[in-house]
């Protein structure tokens, strides 16, 4: 776990260092990759059957095998005890919520030179989503990728989920009969992009992937885009938690186990300008960690890339925040948005002492899926502009073709493109 004073004499060295360190994919796993697409590409159903075989110990035999049917997912709703049923309503009832406010607006005007102009959106015909699987998959992702496309208009919604050994998370099932999917296949891995990018005997292409996964999956997404859309390529978890030190350690040392028991190369960071409450947070840190059923990951998380950074003053963190472009930052201080209105690059902001980031996890409403590596310098969370886009259209008559046509003509000749100039000379005579 690393320690950092602004006051140390080689701190902008060590926060430099901090900043451009990564945790992400490595070239073996590129080349691997690689080699899955082309394999899935080429041999389709044939490929993902053996790959399937190889990492989840699933036999792809009969349909049952390959495709989970709709009354699976519904008898697994049915069958959740009540109070799961009314978590996981209350969850997908917020998130719709939040994201039917997102649908953009078509545009259709006329401009001062009389010219129609405008843009329609339009959802995309099918998109997939990838769910992580096993016992321990999270129906909160599938929530958080299925919601916002079904409110975009998407039609046809595709899953692909390992299910190692056969086995399938009931919650998982529940959440896509709450979400409305269509289709739920049993594959998982790059194999799972490369299958729904190029599509196979059973499985037909999408337009767009969504969707967390491991650095596999990342990367089959990384190496497929443009052949279909995606969302980002995400990298491991990330918090950082601006507190003073008026907060109760418990909650801050819970606040950064909450990443870091998502992955070994999760990072959680503590900004304070109280250097007592930092060594508090640490040792609430090694007491909590010890009673987590995830304590071996969680260890390692904090152990290789924890971090306690203690300013002089918490005016200067907003700046140090800016650089790291953190995925999720919490700001547990007296008055949070003087704070907020200094940060520009966040994948999501928790505002004050009574917002654990946890919450946006599951019920709060905006997406959990959020930009990682820095990369919240220039992407923005899943919305439902992802499964969207737009189309612009232009609509002339002789007098608004004769106000701004002979510009066009202008710029054509300039540019060396005659038939571009012709075309509309043609029409201004």
């Amino acid at each position: 776990m690393l320690r950092l004073s602004t006051s140390d004499p080689d701190f902008e060295a060590k926060f430099a260092r901090l900043v451009d360190g990564r945790r992400e994919t490595g070239g073996d796993v590129s080349r691997t990759v690689t080699d899955i697409i082309g394999h899935v590409r080429a041999r389709g159903d044939a490929a993902l059957a053996e790959y399937t075989e190889r990492f989840d110990k699933h036999a792809l035999n009969t349909q049952d095998d390959w495709f989970i049917a709709p009354e699976h997912c519904s008898a697994a709703y049915q069958a959740l005890d009540s109070h799961l049923r009314d978590a996981l309503e209350l969850a997908a009832e917020r998130i719709r919520a939040y994201h039917q406010d997102q649908l953009p607006q078509d545009r259709d005007f006329v401009d001062e030179a009389g010219v129609r102009l405008g843009a329609k959106w339009y959802p995309v015909d099918a998109a997939g989503l990838y769910v992580p699987g096993g016992r321990a998959a999270y129906p909160s992702s599938l929530l958080m990728n299925a919601i916002p496309a079904k409110v975009a208009g998407v039609e046809r919604l595709v899953v692909v989920t390992p299910t190692p050994k056969g086995q399938i998370n009931p919650l998982v099932l529940a959440a896509a009969h709450l979400a409305g999917v269509d289709e739920i296949w049993r594959v998982g891995g790059a194999q799972a992009i490369a299958a729904l990018a190029y599509g196979t005997e059973r499985i037909r292409r999408v337009d767009v992937i969504t969707g967390p996964g491991n650095d596999y999956v990342a990367e089959a997404k990384r190496q497929l885009f443009g052949v279909v859309g995606i969302d980002m390529v995400a990298g491991p978890s990330e918090i950082l938690v601006i507190a003073d030190g008026k907060n109760d350690p418990d909650w801050i040392a819970a606040d950064l186990l909450s990443q870091a028991e998502h992955d070994p190369s999760s990072q959680s960071i503590l900004i304070t300008d109280d250097a007592a409450f930092a060594e508090q947070v640490e040792d609430r840190v090694d007491v909590q960690c010890a009673m987590l059923s995830t304590a071996k990951v969680a260890r390692q998380s904090w152990d290789a890339n924890g971090v306690l950074l203690v300013v002089s003053d918490l005016a200067e963190a907003p700046a140090l925040a800016n650089r790291l472009a953190a995925e999720h930052v919490e700001l547990a201080v007296d008055n949070p948005d003087a704070l907020f209105a200094q940060l520009r690059h966040a994948g999501s902001v928790f505002l004050g002492r009574l917002t654990p980031e946890a919450v946006g996890d599951y019920v709060a409403g905006p997406n959990h899926v959020l930009p990682t590596g820095r990369r919240a310098r220039f992407a923005s969370g899943l919305s439902v502009l992802d499964f969207m886009k737009r189309t612009s259209f232009i609509s002339m008559d002789s007098a608004s073709l004769a106000k701004i046509g002979p510009a066009a003509v202008a710029l054509a000749d300039v540019e060396g493109l005659p038939a571009h100039a012709k075309s509309v000379e043609l029409r201004l005579k």
